[in-house]
């Protein structure tokens, strides 16, 4: 087998196929695609946070920058360590103010509102408790804020019980010093205000004494305390407006002899005090009598205002700031946040190496460092903002993996489609295929068809009406195979008899005509020959494909000349012949051979002209041109013609013309090594005999 022939065969085979390697090249492409983009897209995502992170990070420096520079953010600045736990013992704040004018009810509010100092209690009340950054304004503790109650009772003067009116209660707390102080309510002004109107008084300090009786004790200077209460009730559905709880607001400032005398022990005082945070400031509002506080420090549920570890909340996994101060030339760590590292959503480990694997154009170095100065009354502070770009590729990962489940459902949906079309069609095809892959082959071989049942693949779609109809097709076919089978097995018979019946009269003449020298022995010879072809086959043109030829050497040149004399057709001229041309060939074959070819020409020449036989040699072969003259043959039959059943006359079969003179011609010629060939020329039709020569 030649390699072209291989290489057609193997193309064939893979043509058997190409439905359904489209449909699964198809599918696989499609999937393949979404796995592209999604990659593609993961590698968009994890530039642009690439590139957007260093502008983020810039912002979250400038927001954190503005909250510092706010009061609020100073404040946090100067008492960096401060936080829920200070605020709950009661530890003094170190204000950005040099001191607080705690006499003007609205200098005071904004003072500690603009700095956030007040940490919130429940039912309305806060507290703010400071000192002012300057120590040359004396050694006081500032202690603002505000409680709910309903009418305060005030102090009469010459009382020397102080529990008959609302009073404060403050102590103060230094390792194993401590300062009490009880002041009562006493109002200024109008005693009895009008509907609406709110009430403004002081609280006057006494220290505070084991008992009740306060008799002979004087209040004490330095410490001032003032109140102002609402005129409005808390709620406003409130019926009576006069005994309704109402708001107050305090302020107070507490000489503390401890921050006093540290202010003359050295040339120089160092403030804020280094001890401050041993500092424990404890206020109380107590109502008249022995009731429980209306107000306390120390009362659970606090909520303490902005401190330095609430930026966390402004900062990424990843990123920390660190504040110093610059102190006279030198530099030291005030506080070092980090981005709390949030429980993030599960991420899938394939994809965040994946996007680690990611190729992008990153930052020239993916650490990036911000840096800025805050000045503040006590010094200069230094900001360091340091962040990793890399940081995104956690995040984005959290998101990949959140969002990984739609690609999974398109990929199942890819899947899904793939695996109904491979079941419901590509799986029939090939079923089909393989069942009829042969069937062109076998049927011609032995007609049977048992092997080539599609019954089970016929259903109501369109693969199911095709297989339908192939089935029903094909059970068509094999019922005409049958009774084909049945008319070649009666044919055959037929012939058997009809051979026979042939076979005995022509042995009876050939007795009589025994001497090969008489010309009727070679007639009835030729005819047995034909007999003995046709005999037993189940066709004519099958017994013609298989007849068995002796080949030996003929002289065409005498053999043409022979036929020529003994053809019974007039005007045939025969020429070429002068000299003996030996060929290979079969005499009485041979003889059939002319003898069908001389009868067309004759029966197609035009009246009056010759039929011409021309004999012709080369090196290897002889050839023999019969040609007469008349109508040509239309090229469509030119090769057709020699077909078996092929003729131009209608009704050939009726008028005993079976269209198998030229078929006998070419097929014998075939067996000989020959060749016959047809053409038209431009006064009628020729045919060409060839074949080889001997010696």
């Amino acid at each position: 087998m030649s390699f072209s022939t291989a290489l057609r065969r193997g193309l064939a085979w893979l043509a058997s196929f190409r439905l359904r390697i489209l449909l699964r090249t198809a599918f696989l492409l499609l999937a393949l695609s979404v796995l592209a983009m999604t990659v593609t897209v993961l590698q968009e995502e994890k530039q642009r946070s690439y590139d957007n992170y260093q502008t983020s990070l810039s912002k979250t420096k400038e927001q954190i920058i503005a909250r510092l520079h706010h009061p609020a953010g100073q404040l946090a600045l100067l008492n960096p360590r401060w936080d829920a736990a200070s605020a709950a013992r009661g530890r003094p704040l170190l204000l950005p103010y040099s001191a607080i004018d705690f006499d003007d009810q609205n200098k005071v509010r904004n003072a500690i509102e603009m700095t956030g100092c007040l940490v919130q209690y429940p039912d309305h009340g806060s507290l703010c408790v400071a000192i002012g950054n300057n120590p040359w304004a004396g050694g006081f503790i500032y202690a603002a804020g505000t409680f709910a109650s309903g009418p305060l009772e005030a102090h009469r003067i010459g009382d020397e019980f102080l529990d008959g009116a609302h009073r404060l209660r403050v102590s103060v707390r230094l390792r194993e010093q401590s300062w009490h102080w009880l002041a009562p309510f006493e109002p200024l002004g109008n005693a009895s205000p009008a509907r609406g109107e709110g009430v403004r008084g002081r609280f006057t300090g006494y220290v505070e004494l084991p008992g009740r009786d306060y008799t002979g004790a004087r209040p004490q200077k330095e410490f001032r305390g003032w109140v102002w209460q609402s005129g409005k009730c808390l709620d406003n559905s409130a019926v009576d407006l006069e005994n309704c709880p109402k708001t107050a607001f305090f302020s107070l400032r507490l000489p503390v002899e401890a921050l006093r005398d540290a202010l003359f022990q050295r040339d120089k005082p160092s403030w804020p005090p280094a001890d401050l945070e041993q500092y424990q400031v404890l206020v109380e509002v107590l109502p008249p009598g022995d009731g429980p506080p209306l107000f306390a420090s120390n009362r659970p549920g606090a909520a303490p205002p902005f401190a330095l570890d609430q930026l966390t909340g402004l900062l990424l996994p990843g990123e920390s700031l660190t504040i110093s101060k610059l102190d006279a030339g030198r530099v030291s760590e005030v506080a070092q946040i980090a981005g709390r590292d949030e429980a993030l959503e599960q991420s899938s480990p394939l994809l965040t190496r994946l996007i680690r694997k990611l190729p992008v154009d990153s930052l020239d170095t993916p650490v990036v460092e911000l840096r800025d100065d805050i000045a503040t009354p006590l010094g200069n502070y230094q900001l360091l903002l340091r962040g990793d770009a890399r940081s995104v590729n956690k995040t984005l990962s959290v998101v990949a993996t959140r969002l990984s489940w739609f690609v999974g459902a398109m990929l199942g949906a890819i899947g899904l489609s793939w695996l109904v079309i491979e079941i419901g069609l590509i799986r029939r095809i090939a079923r089909l295929t393989r069942q009829t892959r042969g069937l062109s082959h076998a049927v011609p071989a032995d007609g049977r068809l048992a092997a080539y049942d599609l019954a089970d693949l016929r259903g109501g779609d369109e693969l199911g009406l095709l297989a339908s109809a192939l089935n029903e097709l094909l059970r068509r076919v094999k019922e005409d195979a049958s009774r084909e089978k049945i008319r070649a097995e009666q044919e055959k018979d037929m012939w058997h008899a009809v051979g026979h019946e042939i076979m005995s009269p022509l042995q009876s003449l050939l007795a009589l005509h025994g001497s090969p020298d008489d010309p009727s022995h070679r007639y009835i010879s030729r005819m047995q020959q034909a007999v003995r072809v046709l005999y037993g086959s189940a066709s004519p043109s099958e017994a013609f494909e298989r007849s068995q030829f002796d080949i030996a050497a003929v002289d065409l040149a005498k053999f043409i000349k022979t036929v020529a004399e003994n053809a019974g057709i007039a005007d045939l001229v025969c020429s070429g012949n002068e000299q003996p041309l030996f060929v290979r060939a079969d005499d009485y074959p041979l003889e059939d051979v002319f003898a069908h070819l001389l009868k067309n020409a004759e029966r197609y020449r035009q009246a009056g002209t010759a039929i011409t036989l021309a004999l012709s040699s080369d090196e290897h072969h002889a050839s023999v041109n019969i040609h007469n003259h008349g109508p040509q043959i239309p090229e469509a039959l030119l090769e057709k013609i020699f077909e078996y059943g092929v003729s131009d006359q209608p009704e050939a079969a009726a008028a005993g013309n079976r269209g198998q003179g030229l078929f006998v011609a070419k097929t014998y010629m075939a067996k000989m090594c020959g060749t016959i060939t047809a053409r038209n020329e431009a006064d009628g039709v020729c045919f060409s005999l060839r074949l080889q020569r001997v010696g």
